[in-house]
């Protein structure tokens, strides 16, 4: 059973995200281009009114100044300035790829991280595999959270890996409001 689903966005589609369980917490990631302040805020609201958790990447700034829950901080951020967040109930997440960043993420106060890829991905044929997975994960205290490649074929190998949730895109989008935070 997982805690918690964890789904990526690079732009806010209400029609999209209305249509998905709303257990499943939204993470919004736009690398490619400018954040805009008018979609943030809208993405925040509509997420807000489904009581449905929402996360921004890499900028704590916005996600302190337009109410998220947390700020999601990718692995190629080794900053260390997001603890002693003023704010209550506020999440700091983050992604790890190895044993070396499960400790900055550490360092970086995360609660949550996304430990990734566990299998094999179109955008990455490097991955760590449950064997590879379950070794980093036992390194650390922290929530984990798989990430990367997951399917309704090798959903049932990420139980092995005794995490608190999954994340991710495609499988999420193509099975949406079917997927939620029971046994699969």
């Amino acid at each position: 059973m997982f805690k918690s689903i964890y789904y990526y966005i690079d732009k806010f589609d209400k029609d999209e995200i209305y249509k998905l369980n709303k257990s499943i917490n939204i993470i919004y990631r736009n690398y490619s281009s400018r954040f805009n302040i008018n979609e943030v805020l809208q993405l925040v609201t509509f997420c807000k009114k489904q009581r449905r958790k929402v996360y921004i990447s890499n900028n704590l700034k916005l996600a302190l100044k337009f109410n998220f829950n947390g700020v999601y901080i990718p692995s190629f951020n080794k900053i260390l300035n997001f603890k002693n967040i003023p704010k209550k109930n506020f999440e700091v997440i983050g992604s790890a790829h190895n044993i070396k960043e499960v400790i900055n993420k550490e360092h970086q106060g995360c609660t949550k991280i996304f430990l990734c890829p566990i299998f094999k991905t179109n955008k990455n044929k490097n991955f760590l595999g449950v064997t590879k997975f379950n070794l980093i994960r036992l390194n650390t205290k922290r929530d984990i959270i798989s990430l990367g490649g997951i399917n309704q074929k090798n959903i049932k190998k990420v139980n092995l890996c005794s995490v608190k949730g999954v994340a991710g895109i495609s499988w999420i989008k193509k099975n949406g409001p079917s997927i939620n935070t029971g046994p699969f």
